[in-house]
């Protein structure tokens, strides 16, 4: 009886430490979201299930052209997901559907076709960011409600694991 009872131990132990880390994976490093608005098209659609990598920003600073998840300045319970456009220092300007940092032409190759109206020139001020859609005409972003403190950055995009048609890593 009692070599039974470790028998049935052992892979109940296996299993709970399995679950404990998965847990401690999901909670620390990876987390699952839900792309619900057309903002990110074409690069993310409505109904992709993305992962997010909440150590990025712990480790390394953000950069132009990443894809972010971050608490919505205005009501930090939701969560919004954008592409940081312009970075601390910068100044930038929407102009003739273009984006200039420091006077340059921003090649964005990741656009939805469409017209948007101009914005700037703006400096990014210490520790805040520029995040845009890709889909600037249907997105709410800092256009709309100011510059991102580079505190509300939750993490990087890493993954979009569903639809299964649509798995991309970035």
């Amino acid at each position: 009886m009692f070599r039974i009872r470790n028998r049935i131990s052992l892979p109940l132990k296996i299993l709970v430490c399995l679950v404990l880390i998965l847990a401690l994976v999901r909670i620390f490093v990876l987390q699952p979201y839900l792309i619900p608005s057309p903002s990110m098209e074409p690069t993310l659609v409505p109904g992709d299930r993305i992962l997010v990598n909440r150590l990025s920003y712990r480790f390394w600073a953000p950069d132009r052209g990443d894809i972010v998840v971050f608490s919505y300045p205005l009501d930090p319970k939701r969560t919004f997901v954008k592409r940081i456009i312009a970075l601390e220092g910068e100044t930038v300007e929407l102009r003739d559907n273009q984006v200039f940092i420091n006077e340059q032409n921003l090649k964005e190759s990741y656009l939805k076709a469409g017209d948007y109206p101009p914005y700037g020139p703006e400096t990014i001020p210490q520790d805040k960011v520029l995040v845009l859609g890709d889909n600037r005409r249907q997105s709410g972003d800092s256009r709309d409600w100011g510059l991102l403190p580079k505190g509300d950055l939750i993490g990087k995009v890493w993954l979009i694991y569903y639809p299964f048609t649509r798995i991309k890593s970035f």
